[in-house]
């Protein structure tokens, strides 16, 4: 491919378009399943429907937020990729959903091929982890719209699920127990937030290791890699254990998101005494003197998915998700009430 001078000129350089377009090919490619049809470049990219009846496809798109200025101004490239599958991953295993096949977006106004790549290795590398295909994306330059060095990054994920085994919380009802499955930390949300407080206020670096977060350094906590819990999920579906709910606990906390899949006249009773809660979520708490209820709102706060079983599975649960490589705790129940969640904290 030619390169025009003008365009390079205004801010857009084909050639190194075109370099970063024969990476991520490369790297697209490794995650190619048997149904997968076509070739990276076409206008669309093309996967082969399950031919059993009674399926359906599902899917969901989501980004990367404010984490990727964290990962940017670490120079660190290859993490936001793995955080964006994952999250997505997450999403639609709430309703039961096997990931089938993914896509990208990067929109940046001035990113080298190099770092391009490191942004689709991660994407490669989560997409190889949870077992489905990176089939294509679009790479945007626009240094009209982005500032120097900024970049965003969005993925769009189909799965597909028997609809006789579609989870959407219809069976949840009173008596029934909930168990966390612990995160790592922020996941993909709060970042906002968790910069102002900790890195633009200028009280700590990306290097810093305050002493709360016991050896950790602030980009090593802030940059920990969302987990896909659709190992433990999966290991727990294969069991005669009926999962009656499920939640990803992202922006808008425990309460935002278990509500979603709550049906009427069912309240959520959450006990986080026995969640374990990443330090840095003291940190940012005692930097910005935010109080417990707050926090909760926003982060995720050590919860990073839910599961609702019927009470009398509560500890087969736990010992399949755990036995799965889970950090998986009984943290609560349902009740009989008008819908909504109620934290003790």
């Amino acid at each position: 491919m030619g390169n025009s001078k003008a365009y390079k000129d205004a801010g857009v350089d084909l050639s190194a378009a075109e370099q970063a377009k024969k990476k991520i090919a490369r790297l697209a490619k490794e995650t190619f399943t048997p149904n997968v049809v076509g070739d990276i470049g076409a206008f669309g990219g093309i996967y082969r429907f399950p031919t059993s009846t009674g399926n359906l496809l599902l899917a969901s798109c989501d980004g990367v937020g404010t984490k990727i200025k964290v990962a940017t101004a670490a120079g660190i490239y290859n993490t936001v990729g793995q955080d964006l599958v994952n999250h997505c991953v997450n999403d639609i295993l709430t309703l039961g959903a096997e990931p089938l096949f993914f896509l990208d977006y990067i929109g940046h106004s001035d990113l080298t091929p190099d770092k391009i790549a490191e942004i689709v290795e991660g994407l490669s590398i989560a997409c190889r982890q949870n077992g489905f295909a990176l089939i294509g994306g679009e790479t945007a330059q626009m240094p009209g719209l982005y500032s120097y060095g900024d970049f965003d990054l969005v993925g769009f994920i189909v799965g597909s699920a028997a609809e006789d085994n579609l989870i959407d919380g219809n069976l949840v009802r009173p008596g029934d127990r909930l168990i966390a499955i612990s995160s790592n930390g922020l996941q993909t949300n709060g970042y906002s937030l968790a910069r102002k407080l900790l890195l633009d206020s200028g009280r700590f670096g990306l290097d810093d290791r305050p002493e709360i977060l016991a050896g950790q350094s602030v980009g090593e906590a802030l940059l920990a890699i969302h987990p896909s819990y659709l190992m433990p999920i999966a290991a727990l579906m294969t069991t005669e254990i009926k999962i009656h709910a499920m939640a990803h606990i992202t922006g808008g906390g425990i309460e935002g998101n278990l509500i979603r899949v709550l049906p009427e006249r069912c309240v959520a009773r959450v006990v986080l005494s026995d969640v374990s809660a990443p330090s840095v979520f003291e940190l940012i708490a005692s930097e910005g003197k935010i109080p417990k209820t707050e926090m909760c709102s926003v982060f995720n706060m050590g919860v990073g998915f839910i599961v609702i079983v019927g009470r009398e599975f509560e500890s087969d649960a736990v010992a399949v998700l755990k036995d799965a490589g889970a950090d998986a705790v009984p943290c609560g129940e349902i009740a009989e009430g008008e819908k909504s969640v109620l934290l003790s904290l």
